[in-house]
């Protein structure tokens, strides 16, 4: 096959490369972003392949900056790849214009070098879609999906990976407008233990909040304990 025939359309009317993408993140471990009235939480599920891998090796949610950050399913180099371009991003706006980028215009700089990874000969498109959450300093608590196809959107409340039909299914039924971060934290927990095959527990769930209460509005991980507690909360 050579590299033309990659980025064309099949007779279906679809880039078979980037429906493979799209099985690749549908094969990943589910995650849950929720956007609360004051604030946003990224909650996700990590599986280790074997019990001798240290657990604390392993993120599938990561900062991107003080007050945004990510987490993906799909394939975790191409995260890795991703992840370093839009730090940079970040700290290339920062010195030009000497101000904090937006989530939204982050996410739509990602969303592009993803939509020319589909069109682009002797590459691949990215095997990830991720979920990007934020505080904007004009529109409040943000939540973006982006999709390997360079496709991205403001959510609510979102879910990707391998249960996100169940895990959004779940979050239509319970989501309000006026959700507290702290019932949102709940929810999204919740909503991966639907989906969750075996025992839930610290080491295998990372959680990441941003609170409207925090003065500096920061993108905050949660350690092994806080997340303990948090499971104990939503038995």
């Amino acid at each position: 096959m050579s590299d033309y025939s990659l980025t064309t359309f099949g007779e279906s009317g679809e880039l078979t490369q980037v429906r493979h993408a799209l099985t690749a993140v549908g094969r990943g471990e589910t995650m849950v972003g929720i956007r609360a009235r004051n604030g946003i939480v990224i909650a996700a599920e990590k599986k280790l392949p074997s019990i001798l891998m240290d657990e604390t090796s392993v993120h599938k949610i990561d900062n991107l900056c003080e007050y945004m950050g990510v987490g993906y399913s799909g394939i975790g180099p191409d995260f890795q790849a991703v992840l370093l371009k839009a730090r940079k991003d970040i700290q290339v706006y920062h010195a030009r214009y000497q101000d904090r980028i937006s989530p939204f215009m982050l996410c739509k700089q990602v969303a592009d070098l993803f939509q020319e990874y589909t069109q682009s000969g002797g590459v691949r498109p990215f095997g990830i879609g991720m979920i990007v959450g934020g505080y904007d300093e004009e529109q409040g608590p943000q939540i973006f999906q982006i999709e390997a196809s360079g496709t991205f959107y403001c959510w609510k409340a979102t879910a990707l990976g391998k249960g996100a039909g169940e895990a959004r299914t779940f979050l239509e039924k319970t989501y309000t407008d006026d959700i507290d971060i702290g019932d949102a934290v709940h929810t999204a927990i919740k909503a991966l233990k639907n989906t969750f095959e075996g025992e839930m527990t610290e080491r295998n769930l990372e959680v990441a909040i941003v609170r409207d209460s925090d003065p500096t509005r920061s993108f905050k991980q949660c350690s092994q304990e806080e997340i303990r507690d948090l499971l104990r909360e939503v038995e």
